[in-house]
């Protein structure tokens, strides 16, 4: 098992789920309009869930050895309620096509601990990213 390579990961995927929580509490301190207290609500909600998924995800670093980054990844900011469900669904996207990756990485490094605690937190992004594409009436 390569500890190293597996703290990285850990440490990417960290730095989405600070920038996701960061840019859901922008958002419902924002966000305005005429469909807002629902969709406030949401974003005040999925950013609950994210905060969680930073702490189990510095926690597991902090067991590895590592140190947890504190550095976010990118964060969007602006524009009406649309556009900032739009930039959270984009961000679910990404966090769920990166953690895939990561889940197969840990599997292949002998990780089970990290790949479980990785399913877990893909199945909460996957859930939040069909939350917006239903709000935002996208079909797949």
């Amino acid at each position: 098992m390569s500890i190293e390579k597996i703290v990285k990961a850990l440490n990417q995927d960290l730095a989405l789920e600070i920038a996701a929580a960061l840019q859901y509490l922008h958002h419902h301190w924002t966000g305005e309009g005429y469909d807002s207290p629902a969709v406030l609500e949401l974003f005040e909600k999925i950013a609950r869930d994210e905060m969680k998924h930073m702490e189990m995800l510095a926690e597991r670093i902090n067991y590895l050895g590592g140190d947890p980054t504190l550095a976010p990844a990118e964060i969007k900011k602006g524009g009406d309620l649309h556009k900032m469900m739009k930039d959270d669904l984009d961000g679910e996207n990404m966090a769920i096509k990166q953690y895939k990756v990561h889940i197969k990485l840990f599997d292949e490094l002998g990780d089970p601990t990290s790949r479980l605690m990785m399913e877990k937190i893909l199945s909460d992004e996957e859930r939040h990213a069909d939350i917006w594409e239903t709000t935002l009436g996208i079909k797949k």
